[in-house]
């Protein structure tokens, strides 16, 4: 089976960030489904070029983040609970609202700031 996962070795983005950015599309766009099984490690590695631990990290990652679970030996698969994407999003968001009332700066201004760093302008 051919990867549908490509590295661009002229971007100034690591590889690791590269393949973890396919991954989360993927499975936010349904080209990866709960439970499909992802490349082994090595085998990842070895199609795209990279070593072994660059994509191990990006697992590592993923999986940190509830995107990817790992099951042993029997390799790793799209996580079966929700989006997890969406879900860690709605957590930063939550504590941002906290840490935004705790300091006593208004809705409205908070909102321009998140706008700000998202790069939207007004």
């Amino acid at each position: 089976m051919v990867s549908p996962f490509r590295i661009d070795t002229g971007s100034s983005t690591p590889p690791f960030e590269q393949l973890k950015s396919q991954v989360i599309e993927r499975t936010r766009n349904g080209k990866l489904a709960p439970g499909d099984k992802l490349p082994t490690v090595r085998g990842l590695a070895e199609e795209l070029g990279l070593a072994a631990t660059t994509v191990a990290r990006a697992y590592r990652e993923l999986e940190h983040d509830e995107v990817i679970e790992t099951r042993g030996r029997r390799g790793s698969f799209v996580s079966a609970v929700g989006d997890p994407v969406h879900k860690n999003v709605q957590l930063a968001a939550v504590a941002y609202a906290d840490r935004v009332k705790s300091l006593g700066v208004d809705a409205d201004e908070a909102l321009s700031i998140v706008k700000a760093a998202l790069g939207i302008r007004p």
